[in-house]
């Protein structure tokens, strides 16, 4: 008689019964044993807003992307929409002349961002889901993500500011509102603002994990946000830091962010994965500004499969347990049926 208890490895020789191949065999089988699917609706679209009606400017370092004035804006995002890309992310500018000490224009009711989302709001109505960046440093002439007072960057002096940009945000429209400064309570302080002006349905799309990366030299020219002096490592993530992820994050969730975000993503994926297991939110990768220019410069050059690695690339995110994607890939991908 069999003994059922003693488990038998199997024969992996010529004659195995188990062969993984089998279901490698053709591209439907393929796709029916698939784990992953990165699909449209799990696209974000990052897009540059212009203090203008009208304008274009290209960003040389990240082919393809541009700075927009509000009405161009409006029309990418209409062909944008079209092609399922349901869901933008708004980074704005100031006018000439705007930028202060303590990013004055960041919560201006006419500034690039409030004026966008009107527009937006009024063409797709509940048919767009509008997020909006919230951060002082492309407003501050310090370049700064926070105020600055006797030399250095001041957590709590920085939450006013920051929740009066979500305010303005909310009131001109904005479906989420996401705070990438990393000040500590910066989620707590905004959340009590918008409940407080009466936008306690506005969600909150925390940036939780947000390491201080050379990945984000491409962003810092196409949003002209640069620190004047020092860098961020005070207040952003310190790269070798793992087990801090998931403190942050269940820090923000505490505080009441909706959803949670890790920033990038291609050399955090497995902070993505560590996330993912501490929190139920849903949970966003930025596949951030670096991560996009590198692909395009080596696609440029004919090193390397453009739509296959933008494919693995969105894949590798979700696989690791994010649930959405900021990505510039996005046009490109749903248009080429790179997915």
């Amino acid at each position: 008689m069999h003994d059922w208890s003693v488990v038998t490895e199997p024969d992996l020789g010529t004659g195995s019964r188990v062969r993984p191949r089998r279901l490698r065999r053709s591209a439907a089988l393929r796709d029916l044993v698939a784990e992953t699917t990165v699909q449209a609706r799990q696209l974000i679209m990052p897009h540059f807003v212009l203090p203008s009606d009208d304008g274009i400017e290209p960003i040389s370092s990240m082919p393809g992307i541009a700075r927009m004035g509000v009405n161009d804006l409006l029309r990418t995002v209409e062909r944008d929409h079209a092609l399922g890309i349901r869901s933008v992310l708004l980074f704005g500018q100031p006018g000439a002349g705007a930028k202060d000490p303590v990013g004055t224009s960041a919560h201006d009711p006419e500034g690039a961002v409030p004026r966008a989302l009107r527009a937006l709001r009024r063409h797709f109505g509940a048919d767009l889901v509008v997020i909006t960046d919230v951060c002082l440093c492309a407003y501050t002439d310090h370049g700064h993500c926070g105020l600055i007072v006797d030399g250095e960057v001041d957590n709590d002096a920085s939450l006013e500011p920051l929740a009066a940009m979500a305010l303005a945000h909310a009131e001109a429209g904005a479906d989420v509102v996401a705070p990438s400064d990393m000040m500590d309570g910066r989620v707590a302080a905004i959340r009590d603002a918008l409940d407080r002006g009466g936008h306690s349905g506005v969600s909150l799309l925390s940036y939780a994990v947000k390491y201080s990366s050379s990945y984000y030299g491409p962003f810092r020219e196409a949003a002209d946000s640069a620190p004047q002096h020092g860098d961020r490592r005070s207040y952003q993530m310190d790269s070798r830091n793992g087990r801090e992820a998931e403190r942050e994050a269940r820090l923000d969730e505490a505080e009441g962010a909706d959803m949670l975000m890790v920033k990038p993503a291609l050399a955090y994926l497995d902070v993505i994965r560590r996330v993912r297991d501490v929190s139920t939110l849903p949970l966003a990768a930025y596949n951030v500004s670096g991560e996009f220019s590198m692909v395009k410069a080596a696609a440029a050059n004919g090193w390397l499969d453009e739509a296959g690695v933008v494919r693995e690339n969105l894949q590798a995110m979700v696989r690791a347990g994010a649930d959405m994607v900021i990505t510039y890939h996005a046009r490109e991908a749903l248009a080429g049926r790179w997915l």
